[in-house]
């Protein structure tokens, strides 16, 4: 992973999401009911309160996990939802443990084609098929991770050009954009009187 990301606003927590595979998972998998920044500065505050400069999903796995809620719930909180999303990151850290090494990247790695890389991050905890379908946009447009056929199963997020979510977002000016276009979408679902989705 070499592509220098944007989604935390900060420094720090961007230069960790490029560099760190497992990092850029646990930010997608936060992003959630919180503003996208908070989401992904995340992994860097849970890495600082390690005492770590990187993330490493065996000792996250094997961390108490009483004491993982409590360093998710320092203030400032790493999410809104601390306890349940400390769960939710050392249940993904544990998957990574049992079916990759711990080596996030293998995630993608040899993915064969774009359909057995959605399989794959579908079945991580706490990735439904859209947040899987977003980080395989991200994986492909970000990060020159693009097996065959990554365009179509990441849906509409594959799109070129298109600004619908965290995939797109490489500066203030592509942010903007995205946020527009999540509220045009929230704007239309509440006419429709239905709930938006995650975008």
């Amino acid at each position: 992973m070499d592509r220098s990301l944007r989604l935390a606003q900060q420094p720090d927590a961007d230069a960790l999401l490029s560099r760190s595979p497992l990092a850029a998972l646990t930010g997608m998998l936060l992003d959630q009911q919180v503003p996208m920044e908070w989401a992904f500065t995340g992994p860097y505050t849970v890495a600082t309160r390690l005492g770590r400069d990187d993330l490493d999903a065996h000792e996250i796995a094997a961390y108490d996990p009483e004491a993982f809620v409590t360093l998710f719930s320092e203030k400032p909180a790493v999410h809104r939802y601390p306890g349940s999303m400390a769960k939710r990151v050392q249940q993904l850290c544990q998957y990574l443990v049992e079916h990759y090494d711990g080596d996030a990247s293998a995630v993608w790695s040899d993915a064969a084609d774009g359909r057995e890389l959605l399989e794959r991050l579908n079945a991580l905890p706490g990735f439904g098929r859209q947040k899987a379908q977003i980080f395989l946009a991200l994986l492909g447009k970000q990060f020159g991770v693009r097996p065959p056929g990554w365009r179509e199963a990441a849906g509409p997020y594959g799109e070129e050009g298109s600004h619908r979510s965290v995939a797109d977002i490489t500066g203030p000016e592509s942010l903007e954009q995205v946020r527009a276009y999540k509220q045009k979408m929230k704007q239309e679902a509440k006419k429709a009187g239905a709930k938006p989705g995650k975008a």
